[in-house]
């Protein structure tokens, strides 16, 4: 069974899970760069340049998989790609994807509502075939990379970092890089990076509430699929998923986010701090079954041997119950004696 401890171990035990978060988060950012290349080469080549990000996502997961695969055997830990990727087989599992899309779905109409509310929002339409056939896939490119943005932020590399620092320690970092990792790919400001770092710890609570990445995967797509394909805004200053709606904040950029989106703008922040309340509300009984240690009874045992008179006694009763016992034959028919001779 492949599983990591919650609890900080000894400082001795911390140097093979800090090579392994370090290892396993070079190799995503590797991994990163070699799907996008792979991608553009086989769009150009095909002119299907509409489907790039879905084939991005989808070789980046490829990548993700083998890497963390050897990095498992070379630990001595070897355990399926669902394991690794944190996604395990249980019958909550579609609730709480829902659940989670639920909560990011919510954060965002909130977000957006007061925009729309302050008079900050403009909306425009694209209304061509072309764009509703782009919004089927930009559905599965979002899906497929929300997916393998969750493995490399929350999946194995998290749980390496959890067994050398601790769970508090490990969401903080990973937050933290969640962060700085959006804010230089979107052109964000600082404000992006410590929104993107709290929308960062709202999804690290999904698998800490739930050791699954069910949870917040459902919550990272539905985040992006709403801001992005529903509302038509930038979503982390990136508007490729932007099809048959297309919309723009206008106003200061504290308040709207700017070109990077509402994920930069000081509402959002509300949203998150909500989204946070309501997932830790609303995951105590998958708290309590997916994250609380088995209870194993301790102490010492209860059942004393009887005393050796008492024993004898007993014997002494069972032996006498023995004796008294009488063997009764059954009556013969017709109230007739067993003696079967013949009568003068």
């Amino acid at each position: 069974m492949f599983a990591f401890i919650s609890t900080r171990p000894d400082r001795p035990r911390r140097a093979v899970p800090i090579a392994l978060f370090g290892t396993a988060l070079a190799w995503s950012i590797a991994s990163q760069m070699l799907a996008a290349r792979s991608a553009r080469g086989l769009t150009n080549r095909f002119n299907v340049d509409g489907v790039a990000p879905l084939i991005t996502s989808f070789f980046l997961l490829f990548l993700l998989a083998i890497g963390f695969s050897l990095l498992a055997g070379i630990a001595r830990r070897p355990a399926s790609v669902r394991e690794l990727f944190g996604l395990p087989r249980r019958n909550t599992a579609k609730r709480e994807w829902l659940l989670g899309a639920a909560i990011g779905w919510g954060a965002v109409v909130l977000s957006v509502l007061l925009l729309a509310l302050a008079g900050s929002l403009s909306i425009g339409f694209w209304t061509e075939p072309r764009a509703f056939g782009l919004l089927l896939v930009n559905l599965a490119a979002v899906a497929a990379a929300s997916l393998a943005e969750e493995v490399i932020f929350r999946g194995y590399p998290f749980r390496c970092l959890i067994e050398a620092v601790g769970p508090t320690r490990a969401t903080v970092i990973l937050a933290a890089l969640y962060g700085l990792a959006h804010m230089l790919t979107g052109n964000g400001s600082a404000t992006a990076f410590l929104l993107t770092s709290l929308a960062g710890v709202l999804l690290a609570l999904g698998w800490l509430r739930t050791h699954g990445l069910w949870l917040s995967w459902g919550m990272h797509f539905a985040w992006n699929a709403s801001l992005g394909i529903l509302f038509g805004l930038p979503v982390t200053g990136s508007v490729e998923n932007s099809t048959v709606i297309q919309s723009t904040a206008f106003g200061r950029r504290w308040f709207t986010g700017g070109d990077f989106g509402p994920e930069a703008g000081l509402l959002t922040a509300v949203a998150l701090a909500i989204g946070i309340i309501v997932l830790v509300r609303a995951t105590r009984d998958y708290a309590w079954h997916y994250t609380h240690p088995v209870i194993v009874p301790g102490g010492y045992p209860m059942e004393a041997p009887s005393p050796a008179a008492h024993a004898a006694l007993e014997r002494q009763a069972q032996q006498a119950e023995e004796r008294q016992l009488v063997q009764i034959l059954p009556a013969p028919p017709n109230g007739s004696s067993g003696d079967n001779g013949p009568k003068s």
